[in-house]
């Protein structure tokens, strides 16, 4: 039976991954250095326009990593407890998410290598799985408010957190059926733009409970 940590409250845990999410967003930029360019304009407009795809996948990381923080942010706003094996789900979380810079790199530089877009999905579909897990293991540990959700909005939730890692995991196994891998990012770019939309259309804010009047 998972022990409650006596003393560690949800806002620590939330603050650890507030810091690690600023630290990885900003550690992305680093992907798009600028070398010492001997020439004339022309070289460092041709530099410019061979950076595209690094500059791509620097968008497109940076997009889904605010759809995560989002996402464990309004999920936070159900919990009401946690226990020790929920802080380490939340760990495994959070490791998934520095992971992404490397991942990032790898598909700019590297866009059409089959590996490079099954590393990039494969890092997307562990960290959605991992937010899913966490979700679940609330639900079922009854870490949420009790009289925030109900089985209908829980069900609804967790089918939002399904459809990413099964997207993701749809665009690694076009990549390795075609040996290509335009699809593929071309799935990582629309399910970022879906899923930055759903969140600003305040899918989670429509859940969250309504405050009783006293």
């Amino acid at each position: 039976m998972a022990l409650t940590i006596s003393g560690l409250s949800k806002s620590r845990i939330e603050a650890l991954a507030d810091g690690i999410f600023a630290t990885v967003m900003t550690v992305l930029i680093l992907s798009l250095s600028i070398p010492t360019i001997v020439g004339t304009n022309q070289a460092v407009e041709s530099y410019v326009l061979s950076l595209g795809p690094i500059i791509l996948s620097y968008v497109m990381s940076f997009l889904i990593l605010g759809v995560f923080w989002v996402r464990h942010h309004n999920a936070f706003h159900f919990v009401s407890k946690v226990d020790n094996t929920f802080i380490w789900l939340n760990i495994v979380f959070l490791l998934t998410i520095g992971f992404v810079p490397f991942s990032t790199e790898l598909i700019g530089r590297y866009p059409t290598a089959e590996t490079s877009a099954i590393v990039y999905g494969a890092n997307l579909v562990a960290t959605g799985v991992c937010m899913q897990g966490m979700w679940l293991y609330a639900s079922r540990r009854k870490l949420l408010v009790a009289d925030g959700l109900d089985e209908e909005t829980m069900s609804a939730v967790n089918r939002r957190l399904t459809g990413g890692p099964l997207l993701y995991s749809f665009a690694i196994a076009l990549t390795l059926i075609t040996g290509g891998t335009i699809i593929a990012i071309a799935i990582y770019v629309f399910a970022i733009i879906y899923y930055v939309l759903a969140s600003s259309l305040g899918f989670w804010s429509r859940l969250r409970p309504r405050s009783k009047r006293t």
